[in-house]
């Protein structure tokens, strides 16, 4: 299901190889089992009330999957969804840069127009923006806002902030040294870096960051109108930095993109299965509690 990444953490972290199959194998089986049964019930005649039965079977698993009450509703339908999108998306990247497709010659062409076209002014800005959204900015963002999540009590959100920053920086590196892509090269580089190029760690490290805030700041905004700009906000912020990076020609178009994919698909896996866990715990906790589920925070 993760296109691009079982060769890389089979290989790398078979621990968190493990982990992550055990996942799909659980957000897949109600679909496995839903599809199953569907295609049981039209290829085999049954009596009028055994296809009532079997359609109201359907709309029952079809209410549980969306939801927003249970452990495996609508959260878990999402979170699978995004995994299986975002993971596709970083395959087929991984794949055209690997092979030296089309999208190749276009990061060439984007690298080297961004290169003659520098400015002074603009280069000291997105210096500012790609130092802040380095490795130790995103760790120093990540504690501040991790010590504001522990005073909250808001103890899964610091779980899925800690497992999702820590975990996507040791999956970008692996993804770096599977890859082995070299980085631009000019003439007169605006900065120069001796790691490896693809996918972007800058880029991949503020997708996570700031998708783990907007997906907390959601489940305490209400309105769709804030909620939109906490996402907006978030989208602005993670192309700043893929910009940045591309502009001090430090990375090629597909390193962002492929980042931003990798990072989504971590995220979502993240998110979802500890959002899982703290949803199963309190209804195992407090049977009566589902309604309260999309309320409960922390």
């Amino acid at each position: 299901m993760l296109y691009g990444f079982h060769p890389v953490l089979q290989g790398t972290f078979p621990e968190i190889f493990k982990l992550v199959k055990r996942f799909e194998m659980r957000a897949a089986a109600p679909w496995t089992g839903f599809i199953r049964g569907s295609i049981g019930s039209v290829n085999r005649p049954a009596p009028l009330s055994a296809r009532i039965a079997d359609l109201t079977k359907i709309s029952r698993f079809l209410y549980a999957r969306f939801s927003p009450e249970g452990y495996a509703g609508l959260h878990l339908t999402i979170g699978a969804v995004l995994l299986i999108a975002a993971s596709a998306v970083f395959g087929a990247i991984a794949e055209d840069v690997s092979s030296g497709d089309a999208i190749t010659l276009m990061d060439v062409r984007i690298a080297r127009w961004l290169h003659l076209h520098a400015d002074a002014v603009l280069t000291r800005l997105l210096l500012v923006v790609t130092d802040v959204h380095s490795p130790a900015g995103i760790v120093l963002m990540s504690s501040a806002v991790g010590m504001y999540l522990a005073m909250r009590k808001s103890w899964y959100w610091l779980l899925s902030l800690v497992v999702a920053v820590a975990g996507g920086g040791l999956l970008n590196l692996a993804m770096k040294y599977a890859f082995h892509r070299a980085r631009p090269v000019f003439d007169d580089p605006l900065l120069t870096l001796a790691t490896y190029s693809f996918p972007s760690g800058h880029t991949a490290g503020s997708t996570v960051f700031y998708g783990v805030l907007v997906c907390y700041l959601f489940s305490r905004v209400v309105g769709w109108a804030q909620r939109a700009l906490v996402v907006l906000v978030a989208v602005c912020m993670v192309l700043l930095v893929g910009l940045s990076r591309m502009y001090l020609g430090v990375h090629y178009f597909s390193d962002v993109l492929g980042a931003i994919a990798e990072a989504t698909a971590w995220l979502a896996l993240t998110v979802t299965a500890i959002s899982t866990l703290r949803r199963r715990r309190l209804l195992h906790a407090q049977p009566g509690a589902a309604p309260m589920l999309r309320d409960a925070h922390g």
